[in-house]
């Protein structure tokens, strides 16, 4: 019976394109959620139940349901059947993306493609591009079906291979490579990549090589990437083209329905607050910075010694004062969910950003000496505070958050609340994780790897440039 359900299921669905069965998914649910299936249950019948249960619960609110082959062929032929059973399960209209990695050439690639297309039914799969084209042709010439290009994975050993620099490619890491090599591939729209959500810098450097390809983003929950991060490194102009996948968290939910919508509905809330950051505020913004010179681009000597080919200077911005209350308007959207009693700005770049959003928000303003007044009042922190009071914290740039640390410690001394840091431009470069320690969350306007692909995107840095800072800052 399962094979006749799949056939059936295989012969009757349209033959669009996957990538345009998959848009128009996406649009009619407004959900960028991808539902992982990655049963690991003890018995097939088991495995079968709890697919079936979390199809059965999430397809409301899946833009595509994404079974992990190798959790099914664990269990032999009988897993196979039920993997046939599971992807035919699937309602008509929503995509299913078999993730099975395969990666071989000729006539077994060929195999891996029929076995993946017409026995199992698939609508898209995971394919591993390491040996070349030869490894990726048998899938690409079915046009109506997606091939997802392992480019740049989640897991902690991607960068033993993936990162390494290409001497043919102006020593580009090799997952850039294989981003334009794909790009390449796209002949007949049916070629997309796999990005990990734990390096949303590559991700970012990714999307300005192929700024129109599908993203399928693992990683986001049990393995660290961020949402927030991910979805702006990854988002195409038009708010699309990135899948976020969840697998586990979604499994062991108590209610997998109200998940997938909490699920949904964060992606989109995220969406939105980039959206409304972008064209024409986050945009303008972005070319703010590099007009005034407050980002510049070239060869600078940082005091650690190394030489750099970005500075970022926004101490300039009290010579733009226009743009110094679009850069306070901006980071009032990002403050307006937060609950404090008075902001602190870190000296001395930070001060007059600082000064500005108090105006902007109507909101009181201290800010800690670097050292202590040694005459009249003697103090530590300027402006007028209260003890048990709750601060949010401005500065305009972090990487690893260590030097945000003196600060809260400066004020938690006089008996004040830190719960936020709030910065123009976090450089992605660990600071969440060392703000998270003490129990202090990160909150940023904008990141800097989203800001690199905005900047190339728009022509104000060339490829060479991009290329040579996205390639800095990983090292």
């Amino acid at each position: 019976m399962c094979g006749w359900r799949c056939s059936r299921w295989y012969w009757e669905r349209p033959k669009m394109n996957f990538f345009t069965l998959l848009e128009a998914r996406v649009r009619a649910v407004d959900s960028l959620l991808c539902v992982g299936l990655d049963p690991r249950a003890a018995t097939v019948a088991e495995v079968r139940t709890e697919c079936f249960r979390l199809i059965d619960a999430t397809s409301d609110y899946a833009a595509i349901f994404k079974p992990n082959s190798a959790f099914f062929e664990a269990h032999g032929p009988e897993g196979i059947a039920v993997l046939r059973e599971v992807i035919a399960h699937v309602p008509a209209g929503i995509p299913v993306l078999l993730d099975a990695k395969r990666g071989d050439i000729a006539d077994t690639a060929e195999a891996y493609a029929t076995a993946a297309f017409e026995m199992l039914g698939a609508g898209a799969l995971t394919v591993n591009p390491y040996l070349g084209r030869d490894a990726v042709e048998p899938f690409l010439r079915r046009r109506d079906r997606g091939v997802f290009v392992l480019c740049k994975t989640s897991n902690p050993g991607a960068d033993d291979f993936q990162a390494l620099p290409q001497s043919s490619a102006a020593d580009a890491p090799l997952y850039e490579v294989v981003a334009r090599q794909a790009q390449g591939w796209n002949q007949q729209g049916n070629v997309g990549l796999v990005l990990g959500a734990t390096d949303p810098a590559a991700m970012a450097r990714v999307r300005a090589i192929a700024p129109d390809l599908w993203f399928l983003a693992p990683g986001v929950g049990t393995q660290g990437g961020d949402l927030a991060a991910t979805l702006g490194a990854g988002l195409r102009q038009d708010g699309l083209g990135l899948l976020i996948n969840v697998s586990r968290q979604l499994a062991r939910a108590a209610d997998p329905r109200a998940e997938a919508l909490r699920l949904r509905n964060a992606i989109n809330a995220a969406r939105q607050f980039l959206h409304e950051k972008s064209p024409p505020a986050w945009s303008q913004l972005a070319h703010d910075l590099v007009t005034s010179g407050c980002v510049r681009f070239g060869q600078f000597k940082l005091k650690s010694g190394l030489t750099s080919p970005i500075y970022m200077d926004l101490r300039r911005l009290v010579t733009y004062p226009a743009i110094l209350r679009r850069v306070a308007q901006a980071y009032a959207e990002t403050l307006r969910p937060l609950s404090f009693d008075r902001l602190a700005g870190i000296p001395y770049a930070a001060l007059p950003i600082a000064t500005a959003i108090a105006l902007e928000i109507d909101r009181p303003l201290i800010y800690p000496r670097r050292e202590a007044k040694q005459y009249g009042t003697r103090a530590t922190i300027e402006g007028e505070h209260h003890p048990g009071e709750t601060i949010a914290v401005i500065d305009d740039v972090t990487t690893t958050g260590d030097s945000k640390l003196e600060t809260i410690q400066k004020l938690t001394e006089a008996g004040l609340t830190v719960r936020d840091v709030v910065v123009l431009i976090d450089r992605m470069q660990g600071a969440g994780a060392t703000l998270e320690k003490v129990g202090i969350r990160l909150h940023t306007v904008m990141t800097l790897p989203a800001l690199l692909a905005e900047w190339r995107q728009c022509g104000a840095i060339t490829a060479a440039q991009f290329d040579e800072v996205t390639t800095f800052l990983a090292g």
